[in-house]
């Protein structure tokens, strides 16, 4: 089973996810196909298949968040070296190319927002920063050609 890292407030949104879709979404369509079925004939009934088709993107998602949450392994930055990039730190770049300068969280894909500064280790510049060190110059494949970052530091957030 692979692994799956979150911080500590990725875990509790999913897991605060999970029991809302439970106890609250969950109950909601059974009861709306339940009254649907009331309306008698099912196979015009478009109330019923479309709670029909409501319940199963929920159980979909239950299935998925049950999944995550089985695979969560808490990592918290605070306890993390900062040698090298890692799940949870917080590493400021400098693009070769235009000289920008970017700092990123290394963080889960259910975290990652770019606009507030928060990227997946799973991203092709997650994955090329993951393990390096301040000073390391990396290449990084991205959909307008070849990037060339350098490590500026390494931090914890």
């Amino acid at each position: 089973m692979d692994r799956y890292p979150v911080t500590k407030e990725c875990y509790e949104k999913l897991r605060n996810e999970l029991e809302h879709l439970k106890k609250v979404e969950r109950p909601k369509v059974i009861k709306d196909i339940a009254e649907a079925r009331a309306h008698g004939d099912l196979s015009e009934n478009a109330e019923y298949d479309a709670a029909r088709n409501r319940q199963g993107l929920i159980e979909a998602k239950i299935s998925e968040l049950e999944g995550k949450l089985a695979k969560a392994v808490i990592i918290d930055p605070a306890t993390l070296s900062t040698d090298k990039v890692a799940f949870g730190l917080k590493v400021t770049i400098l693009d070769l190319n235009t000289d920008q300068e970017f700092t990123y969280q290394i963080v889960s894909e259910d975290e990652s927002d770019v606009n507030a500064g928060k990227i997946s280790y799973t991203s092709p510049i997650g994955k090329a920063l993951i393990g390096k060190s301040e000073g390391d110059v990396v290449k990084v494949q991205v959909p307008i050609g070849v990037k060339e970052f350098e490590i500026l530091s390494i931090e914890k957030p």
